[in-house]
């Protein structure tokens, strides 16, 4: 089996990882030239692509593979990927496409709980191009014929982004916004998913989210706790300084459910909620 994966970054390199030694070749792009070398070191071929342009040699590489791995965010144009590779794509007829997005498509509801079959209702642009993006995914699937999984992500974290790197930096706050929660997902699940969902080549939508959404100064009170030092003092949301896209974050409050990614998949979370994947990050502290 032959892998390429359009954007090797946090979440995509836990999936190379995961699943290096089922494939006979792993094909991967970065938009910088100082990190080739950065991928050579983990066993993937790299490609330069900065999503204005066809990259060299990617029509070649995508020839004979069998999962294709997409990792890019989409930008005014639309989806970069599709737009400079999809016809290399549609050629290869690969037996999986995986496309990594996000939960912001679904807006704001209030505290709610929403499912993969609740309207989308993004607010930001980044959220607006998601969707166009994920629409285009979709079309392309219908269009060539081969299944498209797409995968909402929660808020990622792991191994060196996680709430004991913000105490070491100083940085950490407990910022309260009554009633708001933020879900979110250990990138160690979002590998475990993946690798569940490829043998299970389906055109589909999960969400990718861990069993408990929380508010976010809970998070910071706990890690502090387990650090053995006193937690931040509680800072009221509109008192905050904060920047214009961290603020936007605080504009979309829902809980996000996994139940088809459990049902459907059969995945059982390694890390189902932010206290036992702090409990297991802290030997990394």
């Amino acid at each position: 089996m032959r892998l390429f994966v359009f954007g090797v970054g946090y979440s995509s390199t836990a999936f190379i990882r995961e699943v290096g030694d089922q494939f006979d070749w792993i094909g991967g792009t970065t938009r910088s030239p100082g990190k080739l070398e950065e991928l050579r070191k983990i066993g993937v071929e790299p490609f330069l692509f900065d999503g204005t342009a066809k990259g060299d040699g990617i029509a070649a590489a995508l020839q004979g593979v069998t999962h294709v791995l997409v990792s890019i965010a989409p930008d005014e144009a639309g989806d970069p990927v599709l737009l400079h590779h999809g016809e290399d794509m549609a050629a290869a007829r690969p037996a999986w496409i995986g496309y990594l997005s996000t939960v912001g498509v679904y807006g704001n509801h209030d505290g709610a709980w929403v499912n993969e079959d609740t309207p989308c209702k993004p607010v930001s642009k980044r959220s607006v191009q998601r969707v166009a993006a994920e629409n285009a995914w979709l079309e392309f699937s219908a269009a060539n014929g081969f299944p498209v999984q797409i995968f909402r992500l929660a808020g990622i974290y792991g191994p060196g982004r996680n709430a004991f790197e913000n105490f070491k930096k100083g940085t950490a706050r407990r910022l309260v916004k009554p009633g708001q929660v933020f879900n979110r997902i250990h990138v160690a699940d979002i590998a475990g998913t993946l690798k569940a969902a490829m043998v299970q080549p389906s055109t589909r939508i999960f969400n990718v989210t861990d069993d408990e959404p929380a508010p976010p100064q809970d998070v910071v009170a706990h890690a502090a706790g387990l650090l053995g030092v006193a937690p931040p003092p509680e800072i009221p949301f509109e008192t905050a300084d904060l920047t214009p896209m961290a603020r936007s974050f605080y504009g979309e409050n829902k809980r996000v459910s996994n139940r088809r990614l459990k049902d459907e998949l059969g995945y059982a979370f390694r890390y189902p909620n932010y206290r036992v994947a702090l409990k297991d990050l802290l030997a990394t502290v």
